[in-house]
């Protein structure tokens, strides 16, 4: 058999896994899923050992799905999923469930901590806005409310990092995970002293920054058997999902155009030779998993969530009735009839950066139906990305058209929406799993199968292209104004709620 890489990519509701071939082939996939634990306050949280079995149970599935010899492994590399706290003890194990990244009870720390440093100076440190959805606050919420949790752990890490220990054990992050924690200094490439300081946390408690394209080491024995592989595979670090399914996608280097992420959390982005910095702070920089290089994004908390949800509200089959939703959808007026749905179920990160907002139907009228509530929450989701596009054309960036990753990419109707609402065609990528390619990539890079992340481009192909209706943009753009001006009317009482 040929040498294959295994790239996991542990998401919010799976461990997506897939073996890569050294011509950067996906030869086969298998997904492990595992629950979260969501609750009132904005609790949202995970057990990291149910991670770990869901990269056991899916490393086996997916090498008996291609017959692959766990010998022909040739290295193991990761995404997961950023922003969240997985607190460990001297011994490396979970003192609690891991506070993932749609946690937003840290609201009251994060408000403190603003006051002390200032939201503009953190912004300019760590190229992102101070906010309860990021790792730092989170950290301090378990400090004052889970004192003993806290006085056992030793180390707070991301995802991938817990997963890639209990693989090595070997305890590290990159730089791209290290980026989404609000802890991390972009123009010197290290944890930022000022804002550890400001917030009485010792550099100790946060883990070595290395390379993306590290290999931290090999797998052991115990781990071996719990995957189903063999001792000694070199094990790379990789990186945050949204930079690895940047690569996935081929955005790479600075005229690579932009992409956009329709998954549980949604995102538009591109790659840059430097952070991105919008003077109203609508959208954030991520490091690269590209040595170098910067990833400004605009992430909204709630996108596919949102469709996911409504299609769960309308059907107890969500899988039967996807299609027939959007279609019906795709033939129907929302706001071309007055009804608006603001997509933001679990707060919102950009542009309004709200822990408190909330989903909303305003102008539902008698003679609406599933079909306009549908389309109300496709059309939603677009024009609350549409803010990210806008911030990223104000601010100089320059790009014709988007490409479209993840699972509501395979909605036609979708990405027609989002053509006419942002005026830019749509493009569709044949990759679903874009953020274990990217992880394979990566992988790749670090143990020199591939010279270097010039080949993700041709990884992927263009599968469909879907142009904007001039119109329509124009109608859009009228209803995008009224789409905003539901959101700052509202917004007092989001925050008296």
């Amino acid at each position: 058999m040929e040498p294959v890489i295994l790239a996991h990519d542990l998401g919010t509701t799976g461990d997506k896994v897939s073996l890569v071939s050294d011509q950067g082939e996906i030869v086969a996939a298998a997904t492990a899923p595992y629950g979260t634990d969501f609750g009132s306050g904005g609790r949202a949280e995970q057990s990291p050992e149910d991670w770990w079995d869901a990269v056991g149970r899916a490393s086996r599935e997916v090498l008996a799905r291609h017959s692959s010899r766990p010998k022909d492994v040739s290295c193991i590399s990761f995404s997961g999923q950023m922003m969240g706290v997985v607190a460990l003890d001297g011994a490396g194990e979970p003192v609690r469930p891991a506070i993932i990244w749609a946690d937003t009870r840290s609201q009251e720390q994060c408000d403190r901590l603003v006051d002390r440093i200032g939201m503009s100076d953190a912004y300019r440190i760590c190229g992102h806005r101070l906010n309860p959805t990021y790792s730092l606050t989170k950290i301090l919420w378990l400090r004052e409310h889970e004192p003993a949790a806290f006085g056992r752990s030793r180390k707070f890490v991301q995802a991938k990092d817990f997963i890639a220990y209990r693989l090595t054990g070997v305890l590290v992050t990159d730089p791209s995970d290290a980026s989404s924690t609000n802890a991390f200094d972009q123009q010197t490439g290290t944890w930022s002293d000022e804002i550890l300081e400001t917030a009485k946390l010792s550099r100790a408690v946060l883990p070595e920054i290395v390379p993306s394209t590290t290999v931290i080491g090999t797998v052991g024995r115990d781990a071996a058997r719990h995957c189903g592989l063999v001792e000694g595979i070199p094990v790379v670090i990789g990186g945050g999902d949204g930079p690895c399914a940047a690569v996935g996608a081929g955005i790479v280097a600075s005229d690579s155009g932009a992409y956009l992420y329709l998954g549980s959390s949604s995102w538009v982005s591109l790659a840059a030779e430097a952070p991105l910095h919008d003077p109203s702070m609508r959208t954030m920089t991520f490091n690269h998993v590209v040595p170098g290089r910067f990833v400004p994004t605009a992430t909204m908390q709630a996108g596919g969530a949102s469709v996911e949800w409504f299609a769960d509200v309308l059907s107890a089959d969500r899988a039967a009735d996807y299609g027939a939703l959007h279609a019906a959808a795709a033939r129907a007026q929302a706001a071309d009839d007055g009804l608006f749905f603001l997509p933001h179920l679990l707060g919102e990160r950009s542009p309004y950066w709200n822990p408190r907002a909330r989903g909303v139907f305003v102008g539902l009228a008698r003679h609406h139906g599933r079909a306009n509530m549908t389309r109300a929450v496709l059309e939603g989701v677009a024009m609350n990305l549409y803010t990210g596009v806008r911030a990223f054309t104000e601010n100089g960036a320059q790009f014709s058209g988007v490409d479209a990753i993840g699972g509501g990419a395979v909605s036609a109707p979708l990405l027609q929406i989002l053509a006419d609402v942002w005026g830019q065609p749509v493009r569709r990528r044949n990759v679903t799993d874009a953020g274990s390619l990217g992880a394979a990539v990566v992988g790749g890079v670090g143990v020199g199968i591939f010279d270097d992340f010039s080949v993700a481009p041709a990884l992927s192909a263009i599968e469909t292209e879907i142009a904007p209706d001039p119109a329509a943009h124009t109608r859009y753009q009228r209803h995008y104004a009224r789409f905003l001006d539901a959101y700052e009317r509202l917004e007092p009482w989001f925050d008296g709620a």
